[in-house]
């Protein structure tokens, strides 16, 4: 079976029960999306399928239809999305274990919303767990994201 992950078509042979995110790291080498909780409750394996984000962890590739985006094919080449600078400039990250699976859902939510409100922040990333806690700069970042964006 073929899938378009971040642009470039891989063939893999595969069960079509196999979970796309252990295609991702375990068939493709692509491990940025992270093994969570494996019920698609935590978050950490979120990636795009033609822009919506989705838990890797549960969804089985049999079922996969439409481009595949990681957190590695989410900026440009030799730039980070502005989620990603925003990440960075407001030192989000601690563990970092979760923040793939957060920029995924963050940068989802600014493609659908490109002035979220903080409820539509706190709805469009509940579920994406933070065992560090960093939520208020989450949010923060998230606006500064959105006024990158608007920038551009």
């Amino acid at each position: 079976m073929q899938i378009v992950v971040n642009g470039e078509t891989h063939d893999v042979d595969v069960d079509q029960n196999m979970p796309l995110l252990w295609v991702l790291r375990d068939e493709l080498g692509i491990l940025g999306p992270k093994f969570g909780c494996g019920i698609a409750m935590c978050g950490a394996c979120t990636v795009h399928i033609d822009g919506r984000p989705m838990r890797s962890c549960s969804l089985p590739i049999g079922v996969v239809s439409g481009e595949v985006t990681t957190i590695e094919g989410l900026g440009t080449p030799g730039a980070l999305h502005a989620v990603q600078e925003a990440w960075v400039e407001h030192q989000v990250a601690q563990c970092g274990y979760c923040q793939s699976g957060q920029i995924m859902s963050a940068a989802a939510l600014l493609a659908r919303v490109p002035e979220p409100t903080d409820e539509d922040i706190d709805i469009a990333m509940n579920g994406n767990l933070c065992r560090c806690g960093t939520y208020p700069r989450i949010r923060a970042a998230i606006h500064a994201a959105a006024g990158k964006l608007r920038e551009a």
